[in-house]
């Protein structure tokens, strides 16, 4: 089985490195995967090494030029399956694929990780109805496709993927040097872009009334985006400066993942939240919103809690009931790292990958569904 795989993204989200996983894990089960990326994109930048990278994306969502260039490479290389990873990769291959596709035409997959509305024009339209396969992350993710008038048959769930065992092997950061805490203050983590879904608005509330009960707790926010400045002054205006922390976007995420006490997801909205996925590989609790499809991957009162989003008092609540009780960090800690290792691998992820291409591909094409 031949695939290749199209990222469009200039920045490092949750989604390229689930785009590096998966390229990665079918090259380690013997398959060819070809990755189109941003040519000063930080995906392309992790992946330099071998061959098959093409460094490529749209200026735009229409970008006819980039499309005409894609589908040479398509040409050239003859894929049996062409994967997008995002919106304006699902407009490039499709543009692509119109213009010029050799004959088998390669099967076209969108992967969709995020819980927002297809949008409703003409072009999105048309797009997404050359698309042959749809794999949501969640059900979440895919009751939406399916509300937006994609069937359901021509929709797969693959839950994302971690590598679990490279988290466990990994060393934790030493956050408290890193970022001059006091030694013996708890810390409690959250790693997500400064964007409007995310929350961290409702985090930084929240902060504020934990402090009351832990005077000696930091948080600290890993990531950058649009809301850094109007974060910064809400930590300003509510008298945290030495509480709460805006780190900016960090290549050791995971790392200071591992340095947490306890990691916090304060989202609006989410497909999935891979950053929860390593917080549980990496043996931390999780208090998260229940938000899209998070509730398919923290289990509410065993790997970590519930609370509803922008409810910043419940999110306080349960944040002071983990920092006051050891034990209890320890034990949902624990449950984490095992229900990451039964349901989110790479492996697992990788392999549910295979089985959507080789339903998609005609009978007599080389396909290896199982690892070896």
């Amino acid at each position: 089985m031949f695939s290749l795989h199209i990222d469009t993204a200039k920045t490092w989200r949750g989604g390229q490195g689930q785009v590096m996983y998966t390229v990665v894990g079918l090259r380690a089960i013997g398959q060819r995967a070809v990755l189109v990326a941003h040519p000063d994109g930080e995906l392309r930048r992790r992946m330099s090494e071998g061959m098959d990278l093409v460094p490529l994306a749209p200026a735009h969502e229409v970008d006819l030029a980039a499309a005409w260039r894609l589908s040479r490479v398509i040409k050239q290389m003859r894929p049996n399956v062409v994967h997008a990873h995002d919106p304006h990769a699902v407009a490039m291959a499709s543009t692509a694929l119109s213009i010029a596709a050799p004959t088998p035409k390669p099967a076209l997959v969108a992967s969709r990780r995020v819980d927002f509305r297809i949008a409703n024009n003409s072009f999105s339209r048309w797009k997404y109805s050359q698309v042959d396969r749809f794999i949501a992350n969640t059900a979440a993710v895919r009751d939406i496709l399916v509300s937006d008038g994609i069937p359901r048959a021509k929709t797969t769930i693959v839950h994302e993927g971690v590598d679990v065992e490279r988290v466990v092997r990994m060393a934790a950061a030493n956050v408290h040097a890193e970022f001059y805490l006091p030694t013996h203050a708890p810390i409690v983590g959250n790693v997500a872009a400064l964007v409007p879904h995310k929350g961290q608005q409702h985090l930084i509330d929240a902060a504020a009334l934990v402090v009351r009960e832990v005077p000696d707790v930091r948080f600290v926010i890993v990531g950058d985006g649009e809301l850094r400045e109007s974060l910064e002054k809400q930590i300003k205006d509510k008298h945290l400066e030495r509480h709460v922390f805006l780190a900016g976007f960090r290549v050791d995420a995971l790392e200071l993942t591992k340095g947490f006490d306890i990691f916090v997801m304060s989202s609006v909205t989410e497909g999935l939240g891979t950053a929860l996925l390593d917080a549980m590989a990496a043996s931390k609790p999780v208090v998260a919103t229940d938000a899209g499809g998070i509730p398919e991957v923290v289990a509410d009162g065993v790997t970590g809690f519930l609370v509803p989003p922008r409810d910043h008092h419940a999110m306080a609540d349960q944040l002071v009931k983990l920092l006051k009780d050891e034990a209890l960090r320890v034990r949902m800690g624990d449950a984490g790292l095992r229900r990451a290792r039964e349901r989110f691998t790479v492996e697992r992820m990788v392999d549910a990958t295979v089985a959507v291409y080789a339903e998609l591909v005609p009978a007599g094409s080389k396909i290896q569904a199982h690892r070896t």
